[in-house]
């Protein structure tokens, strides 16, 4: 069994990731909060710290290929901030919404936020279906992981985004099944990857809007 640490940096080498010291202190000190407010509240049913590193925080990084510096990120059904704001971490320019309908789940973003002082993140309680005029088109990258049904997260996603931007389904390994046909969008790109230690299959699946 690995260490935290350990497992984040043998995995994060095996994605072709560059992990640096503030990252890894950084990465340490939200899984402690994850743990110690995952007592009382329940933020994941992943406790093993091995498998915290791979599953979720290797899981959110492997978006960093697709990741610009500047970029307005939205991410939809946050949850306890897989992937939106490991992603802010480890590139602090991204300006980023994370959008979350609990609102347990949004006290502990928000703590989060506060606690490693990030700046340029906003955490909305709210449904995606509610907000979407309010936000329309200002986004470069929408994300979510694994937020039910492929159709039903590009329907509620494509408001969101940019005519240049891009959409990403993160999802598992028969993610490629599900289509979003018809709604919009194209099929840009379908990326394929097993996360490190055999901890599962990850699909990504990235959408543009169709040109009119």
């Amino acid at each position: 069994m690995k260490g935290f640490q350990e497992a984040l940096i043998e995995g994060a080498r095996e994605l072709g990731i560059p992990l640096r010291e503030q990252h890894l202190n950084a990465f340490s000190l939200y899984k402690a909060e994850l743990r110690k407010w995952n007592r009382k509240v329940n933020l994941t049913a992943i406790e093993d710290d091995e498998e915290i590193a791979i599953k979720h925080f290797l899981d959110s990084l492997t978006l960093i290929p697709f990741i610009e510096e500047g970029m307005r990120v939205l991410d939809i059904g946050s949850g306890a901030g897989f992937p939106g704001l490991v992603l802010k971490i480890y590139e602090p320019s991204l300006r980023l919404l994370l959008m979350e309908a609990s609102q347990k789940k949004v006290f502990f973003l928000r703590h989060m936020v506060r606690v490693m002082g990030l700046r340029g993140v906003e955490v909305l309680h709210r449904r995606a279906e509610e907000v979407a005029e309010e936000y329309r088109g200002r986004f470069d990258l929408v994300v979510s992981r694994a937020l039910g049904p492929l159709r039903d997260f590009v329907i509620v996603a494509l408001p969101y985004a940019k005519p240049s931007g891009l959409i990403i389904a993160m999802k598992g390994r028969r993610g490629e099944e599900e289509t979003g046909d018809g709604i919009g969008v194209r099929l840009e790109g379908v990326k394929r990857l097993s996360l490190p230690f055999g901890m599962g299959e990850r699909t990504l699946l990235l959408f543009k809007r169709e040109a009119l």
